[in-house]
């Protein structure tokens, strides 16, 4: 059976692929609006051309943040041009990705992540001013030997476990101590064996490209547990996809080898955290807008795409660093990125300018968003952003190329900062999103709904009592 994402030109196309590959199972898979895969596991038996035009019925309600029990219906249609096959499931088995449709409206549905990456792709056009966005993003992950919480009236707390963990330097192993582990903060591309993670990441790369990933690399990153596997760039509702094979691919090789995966952005205390830095640019007509005789090669378009991102950063905080969690990454000291500027050279600023060796690759890299970020609604908000930008001429000023954390205080009160809170980005975004409203990408309904599911999670995480207050309050 072919091992790779699978695109069809007629539906009838995809039924004939099913019955030649003896296929068991079709997998329709759809996004939720926090980023999480859902599917429903379709007998070949039943599954149609019918099936693939109309879609198929399913409880809306049960999604978080789409329709209430009473308007329950919603429909899920497969999109034959990105199909790939599943190499977890014990049968036959393809996953489908699809779009959510409103029944009452035939339309497609304005919650829907993907229905909004889609509709960002089709702004860009209509905009006039491009006509492909490329992303690619750089997810870094955790991977643990064995995890445990406990969330409680009269008991809160968590531990993790990991071979490679520093902490373990002293603990006794049945088969011997080794002694070979990162530091902290010194994980940067270890040779084996203080990498002792290669050979599960290498197998992560093998399925991702079975199941049609262009992988480029894959290697240790700054924390002891802590990796990287680099992905080809692609069109933004392609690369969106692509992110969510990688976290499945992720999350249920490191099942297969006993261990746990986690994107959280910040599993750990005193070290790095994970982020998704997100390369972008834009062509029209194969050409590449981004490259110019300006600061760092790029051109005014490019200028003005940066200037748009720095500034409704803190409005996109709320897509690109949807948690609680984000926040404990966006402080300095870890290579967090959380000064708003821009730099061919610094890391330490928000948006950097890579060095390339050919204008085709001139592209601006967004430093401050992290993997558990929903990639539809990331991707479309940056280029929503950029676009602001480039419509209005918002020029980011000029570059630093100093270490912005080595600044004199005074210097850094002049800078702006990205959002030291989930609460602070809401209130950003519920402040400023006209320009998530043009052209019909994000729409009003579904930003109130995205601001009332994350105030849930604010609001349970700001009343929970945490261990340290115990730490340092008990006996005052």
């Amino acid at each position: 059976m072919p091992a790779n994402v699978l695109k069809f030109k007629k539906d009838s196309d995809l039924i004939k692929f099913i019955a030649d590959n003896e296929i068991e199972f079709i997998e329709l898979n759809f996004t939720d609006m926090r980023g999480k895969w859902h599917h429903s596991a379709e007998h070949h038996s039943v599954f149609t051309t019918d099936t693939v035009k109309n879609g198929l019925f399913f409880d809306g309600s049960s999604i978080a943040g789409w329709k209430e029990i009473h308007e329950s219906d919603m429909i899920v249609r497969p999109d034959i041009n990105k199909v790939c096959v599943d190499p977890f499931a014990a049968q036959k088995t393809i996953k489908i990705f699809c779009d959510v449709y409103d029944p009452a409206t035939g339309n497609p549905y304005n919650r829907d992540p993907r229905s909004i990456a889609r509709a960002a792709e089709d702004h860009l056009r209509n905009s006039g001013h491009a006509d492909t966005a490329y992303f690619g993003p750089e997810a870094e992950f955790f991977i643990f030997e064995d995890v445990k919480f406990d969330v409680s009236m009269n008991r809160v707390g968590f531990e993790i476990d990991s071979s490679e963990g520093p902490y373990n330097s002293a603990k006794n192993y049945e088969t011997g101590n080794s002694g070979h582990r990162p530091r902290i903060k010194g994980g940067y591309f270890p040779e084996a064996p203080v990498d002792s993670l290669s050979d599960i990441r290498g197998e992560m790369v093998t399925v991702m490209q079975s199941m049609g990933l262009a992988v480029e690399k894959h290697h240790h990153e700054v924390a002891p547990s802590q990796c990287e596997i680099g992905i080809l760039y692609s069109t933004l509702l392609d690369c969106a996809d692509n992110m969510q094979i990688y976290k499945h691919v992720v999350h249920n090789v490191a099942n297969s080898y006993g261990k746990t995966a986690t994107f959280m952005p910040k599993p750990i205390f005193g070290d790095n955290g994970s982020g998704m830095h997100c390369h972008q640019s834009l062509w029209k007509t194969g050409k590449a807008l981004f490259a110019g005789e300006g600061y760092a090669g790029l051109s005014d378009t490019a200028l003005y795409y940066i200037g748009g991102i720095i500034r409704h950063a803190r409005a996109l905080n709320a897509f690109t660093n949807p948690t609680t969690n984000s926040y404990k990454r966006l402080v300095p000291g870890y290579e967090a990125p959380v000064l708003l500027a821009y730099s061919a050279r610094n890391r330490s600023a928000s948006c950097r300018i890579p060095q390339v060796n050919s204008p085709n690759a001139r592209r601006v890299e967004v430093r401050f968003p992290d993997p558990l970020a929903n990639p539809y609604l990331a991707f479309a908000a940056m280029l929503m952003a950029g676009l602001d930008g480039i419509e209005n001429k918002i020029h980011p000023g000029e570059a630093i190329d100093k270490n912005l954390y080595a600044l004199p205080e005074h210097e850094l009160k002049r800078i702006p900062t990205v959002c030291g809170s989930l609460r602070e980005a809401l209130d950003a975004l519920r402040a400023n999103n006209k320009f998530l409203l043009k052209g019909d990408v994000f729409s009003t309904d579904f930003i109130d709904a995205y601001i009332k599911m994350k105030m849930e999670e604010v609001e349970t995480y700001e009343t929970m009592v945490h261990p340290v207050e115990y730490h340092m309050y008990y006996s005052s």
